[in-house]
């Protein structure tokens, strides 16, 4: 193994579980061409996890062997990075939140950047773009509430907000219920019509 390889997973394994790493974030160790071949060759033996495009995780290990970082901290790290907005979709907040049983199956979240597919490990990640509205409270309860309303559409909007109305803390219903402006006009008006009817 090269002298920059070893560095390369030295900086790695100082990395919290999950966080992104790339070759921008290596020019300190050596020049772009040489930093971008080393890392696909740690790939390649299986020292880091190619999670998209020139983006690589760094493995854990445990007592029970080496395995992938989880995807959530994975997408939390990546988040962070790369300065945008990556939440569960509204099919996920909606379980979270007792709207729904059913559980979503594949791994797909909504982000305020462009969309894109990562595979972390062995799981297929699947990342779409959405509207602001969608994302403007982020992970907080009144942020899932929205995503999760905007899955289950206009039908079972109102339904959906009177269940929301006695989950939700006070604050978290209030902040959903401020929002509104935002909302396309079919969840203005069921917000309005639960909130203040």
């Amino acid at each position: 193994m090269t002298r920059l390889a070893e560095q390369i997973l030295a900086y790695a394994k100082g990395l919290p579980e999950g966080t992104p790493i790339t070759a921008k974030g290596l020019l300190h160790l050596g020049n772009r061409a040489a930093v971008d071949q080393a890392l696909s060759r740690l790939a390649e033996r299986g020292h880091l996890v190619r999670a998209g495009r020139g983006v690589y995780l760094h493995p854990v290990e445990s007592r029970f062997g080496t395995r992938s970082p989880s995807v959530e901290q994975a997408i939390h790290a990546f988040a962070t990075q790369r300065g945008e907005v990556i939440v569960p979709t509204g099919a996920a907040a909606a379980n979270m939140l007792g709207l729904t049983t059913q559980v979503p199956v594949r791994s797909v979240y909504l982000t305020s950047g462009r969309s894109r597919k990562m595979t972390i490990g062995k799981q297929n990640v699947e990342l779409h773009h959405a509207p602001h509205w969608q994302l403007s409270m982020a992970d907080r309860p009144a942020g899932r509430a929205v995503r999760a309303l905007a899955w289950l559409g206009p039908e079972k909007a109102e339904a959906a907000l009177k269940a929301l109305k006695r989950k939700l803390p006070p604050t978290a219903f209030g902040e959903l219920v401020a929002a509104a402006p935002q909302y396309p006009t079919w969840l203005a008006q069921s917000v309005g019509k639960v909130a203040y009817g």
